[in-house]
C-alpha cells in the first residue's frame, strides 16, 4: 500500500475546530510561538493511542518515538477506551479497515471524548470505495473530532463533493484546496489538514499554507500515516487544534528536508533513515528558520 502524499506526504492514504477539551482555549499569537511546541512535545513525552493500518504500525511507532512522543498501539474493543482514556490523544486511521476495527475505533473515540482527549482521524482512501467513504463519514458522525488529515480527495469526499482518487492516493484535481478545507472545517466541525505540494490547514475561522516538505516523502510508504500520528502528539499538549496541526506540519516538512540534504541523493531507503534521525534532531531553531508558512 502506497501512503504517499502528493509532492510531500498529503495526497495520499493515509465551534469549528475545537476540540474535546474542558475549558478555556488559549489562542496563540503565531507560527513562530507555536513551533515552541516541538519543546513542549519533548518535555512531556505525551501518550498517543494509534488505533493504525497494519502496512505502518512500526514506521508510525518508531518515528513518534524519534519525535519524543510515546507511542502505544492498542486495538481490542475491550480495552481501547480505557486506553483512550489514558492517553494525551488519540489517532484513528482506517487504511486497512474492518468491521471489527472501526467498532474498536467509535469506542475510543467515544471515550476519549467524554475524558476531554483529542481525537485525530486520518480517512485514508476515502472516496475510493463506497464502504471507505461511509466509515469515514460515521467516525466524524459519531466521534468529536479534533484534527482531520488528509489528500484534497479523502477530504473532499467527507462532504460529498467529487474529487478523483486512486486507491489511497489522490486523483488529478484542480480545486481549490483552500476553499475546500474551509468548507471542510465548517461542515464537519474540525479543523481539517489538506497535505499536498502546499499543505492547507483551516479551522472555520483561520486558515493558513504550509510550504515545507521534500517529494522522497511519497517514496516512504507511511509518511501521512506518521504526519497524522504527530499532529497527535503536538495536540496532545497544546489545546488549540489549529496550532498543534500547524505546528505539526512545519516541523515535519522542515525534518523532511533536513534529510533530503543528508541522504536524499542515495534514494529513498538512506531517505527513511535520515528523515527517523532528522524527527530527532530536528530543533525549535530548525523550525523557526526554515519553515515557511503564511496566513490567509
Amino acid at each position: 500500500m502506497d501512503h504517499s502524499i502528493g509532492r510531500k506526504y498529503g495526497e495520499s492514504q493515509c465551534m469549528a475546530g475545537e476540540k474535546a477539551w474542558k475549558g478555556e482555549k488559549p489562542e496563540m499569537a503565531n507560527w513562530h510561538e507555536w513551533a515552541e511546541l516541538l519543546e513542549r512535545v519533548r518535555e512531556e513525552n505525551p501518550l498517543v493511542h494509534n488505533i493504525t493500518n497494519v502496512v505502518v504500525t512500526n514506521f508510525t511507532a518508531n518515528g513518534l518515538l524519534a519525535l519524543g512522543a510515546s507511542p502505544v498501539m492498542a486495538y481490542a474493543k475491550e480495552e481501547v477506551g480505557e486506553m483512550a482514556k489514558l492517553a494525551g490523544a488519540l489517532v484513528l486511521n482506517i487504511g486497512t479497515l474492518n468491521d471489527k476495527e472501526v467498532e474498536a475505533m467509535l469506542v475510543a473515540g467515544q471515550a476519549a471524548n467524554e475524558a476531554g482527549v483529542p481525537v485525530i482521524f486520518d480517512p485514508v482512501g476515502a472516496g475510493a470505495t463506497r464502504y471507505r467513504t461511509e466509515t469515514a463519514r460515521r467516525i466524524a458522525e459519531q466521534v468529536k473530532l479534533a484534527v482531520i488529515r488528509g489528500n484534497a480527495a479523502e477530504i473532499a469526499n467527507m462532504i460529498g463533493e467529487a474529487w478523483a482518487i486512486k486507491g489511497v492516493d489522490a486523483g488529478g484535481g484542480s480545486g481549490d484546496r483552500v476553499a475546500l478545507a474551509k468548507r471542510a472545517a465548517e461542515q464537519l466541525g474540525a479543523v481539517v489538514a489538506i497535505t499536498g505540494k502546499e499543505d492547507v490547514v483551516a479551522d472555520g475561522q483561520r486558515t493558513y499554507l504550509i510550504q515545507n516538505g521534500h517529494p522522497l516523502l511519497t517514496k516512504v510508504t507511511g509518511a501521512g500515516c506518521l504526519l497524522t500520528s504527530v499532529v497527535g502528539a503536538f495536540a496532545a499538549v497544546e489545546r488549540d487544534a489549529a496550532a498543534a496541526a500547524v505546528a505539526a506540519l512545519v516541523y515535519y516538512g522542515v525534518a523532511a528536508e533536513q534529510a533530503a540534504a543528508k541522504a536524499g541523493e542515495r534514494g529513498p531507503g538512506s531517505f527513511q533513515t535520515a528523515f527517523l534521525d532528522a524527527l530527532a534532531y530536528t530543533s525549535v531553531d530548525d523550525v523557526k528558520r526554515y519553515g515557511r508558512v503564511e496566513q490567509r
